[in-house]
């Protein structure tokens, strides 16, 4: 087996979900890696809908596009991912991926922070449709990276078991924080009724 890091490790599970036509959500395209991924998978007659606060990452991210050849199915957005639910309709997206932290090789100085980060996701479990798929890389460390990743799983472990499936895994033998890999999986539509 691979030596998977988290992004391959999560990207696995995205293969496996993403399929032609789908409009998919990369929340943090930071370098543009997910994008590609998602674009690639969803084809000419899907939907990429990509978010970054910064100018760098979609800069850097149009370029990995043109140059990996990928379908011009996408819209990069700067704008902060908790403002999802302008740009795309509930119960519509197939899979939504977010890599918290800062962007690769950029200013640490900015990054996510666990309060938008939480409106984020709520709004993404409201867009993915029945049987979506929403991936979370979680970084720890750095000035806000504890407090995110503290907010978040326990945001995570309180979501409604009758709703939605959430798999956490770790990588118990890394030192120094390793990075925590989390899978939500949405069982119900928006228009049905969940019996609790």
């Amino acid at each position: 087996m691979k030596n998977l890091q988290i992004t391959a490790y999560t990207q696995h599970f995205i293969r496996q979900q993403v399929m032609p036509g789908d409009i998919c959500i990369d929340a943090t395209m930071g370098n543009g890696n997910d994008t590609a991924l998602l674009s690639r998978l969803a084809g000419e007659k899907g939907h990429v809908i990509a978010f970054d606060i910064q100018k760098q990452a979609l800069e850097h991210t149009a370029e990995r596009l043109l140059k990996d050849g990928c379908p011009e199915n996408y819209q990069l957005i700067l704008d902060s991912h908790e403002n999802m639910m302008n740009y795309a309709k509930p119960d519509t997206v197939s899979c939504i991926t977010f890599n918290l932290g800062y962007l690769p090789g950029g200013d640490h100085s900015v990054a996510t922070k666990a309060d938008s980060s939480k409106k984020a996701v709520e709004a993404g479990l409201h867009l993915l449709k029945k049987g979506g798929l929403m991936t979370l890389c979680i970084y720890s460390g750095g000035d806000t990276g504890f407090q995110e990743r503290d907010a978040m799983l326990d945001f995570i472990r309180q979501l409604d078991p009758h709703k939605y499936l959430v798999i956490q895994s770790e990588y118990i033998n890394r030192p120094n924080d390793p990075p925590i890999p989390v899978l939500i999986i949405k069982l119900f539509s928006e228009k049905q009724k969940v019996v609790s």
